[in-house]
């Protein structure tokens, strides 16, 4: 018996990184997933389903309402009912560290309209068939920088702070449905972007390395058990929170 059994998963921003590494481990747990994702998630789908799982991939851009609305209406199509939402789509690896007056407005506004609008689009997208069934768990993706006020990455660690807000501001409209909606903080986890993301060198990670209380790089297999426990029952009484999951960086 898995902890995910008979339940349907979304997991945005699931064709590769961290996502990819939440949605097979929820499918090995049962759940049936919609890998939603602005790029093809094919081959996650194909890992899944030769596991043994199962597995939708749905073209999404989570910052447009048509989009995530046709995602909803996919996966209810395919599977019936939507019990978890992982909203893990966001800008990220890509991004140059700059101080914040160099920031442009255009890059500001770009960033949140996928690390904040979407995150909000793609919970409405969903939160009428959560009503419905009167359960659903709902897990935004923050980052340990909002806890430590990272500098030189204004726009994101700004964006994962509202991450934070709408968790707890939503938990409290939806808790009369049985909805949980709670945060998970990774902190820099050696993601394929970060990998291959000129922002951050062997120096840059080995200094946010020295900061844990566990002295090792955070692996995207790191997440999963949190993962897991915000997703399923066994967190039935636990909503409106933030779990981060960093090797104690933010403890220090």
């Amino acid at each position: 018996m898995g902890r995910l059994d008979d339940r349907v998963a979304v997991v945005t921003g699931a064709a590769q990184g961290i996502g990819a590494a939440y949605a097979k481990a929820m499918a090995a747990e049962g759940a049936s997933v919609i890998v939603a994702d602005r790029d093809d998630g094919k081959k996650v789908v194909d890992q899944i389903t030769a596991s043994g799982g199962k597995a939708l991939n749905v073209v999404t851009d989570v910052s447009d309402e048509t989009s995530c609305a046709a995602m909803t209406e996919q996966t209810l199509d395919a599977f019936g009912r939507i019990d978890i939402l992982a909203n893990n789509a966001a800008i990220f690896g890509h991004l140059e560290t700059k101080p914040f007056e160099e920031i442009s407005v255009d890059e500001w506004d770009s960033l949140m309209a996928v690390n904040v609008r979407g995150v909000f689009i793609a919970i409405k997208a969903v939160i009428g068939q959560m009503r419905k069934q009167q359960y659903g768990k709902i897990i935004n993706i923050a980052s340990g920088t909002l806890f430590k006020g990272t500098p030189m990455l204004l726009h994101y660690v700004t964006s994962k702070g509202a991450v934070l807000a709408m968790t707890r501001c939503i938990s409290r409209e939806v808790g009369d449905d049985n909805i949980c909606v709670n945060t998970l903080a990774p902190g820099l986890v050696m993601s394929e972007n970060v990998l291959a993301g000129a922002a951050f060198s062997d120096t840059g990670v080995d200094a946010n390395t020295e900061t844990r209380a566990l002295k090792r790089r955070q692996l995207p297999e790191d997440l999963i058990g949190a993962m897991i426990y915000l997703a399923s029952s066994d967190s039935d009484f636990m909503t409106g929170q933030c779990m981060v999951v960093d090797g104690g960086s933010v403890n220090n």
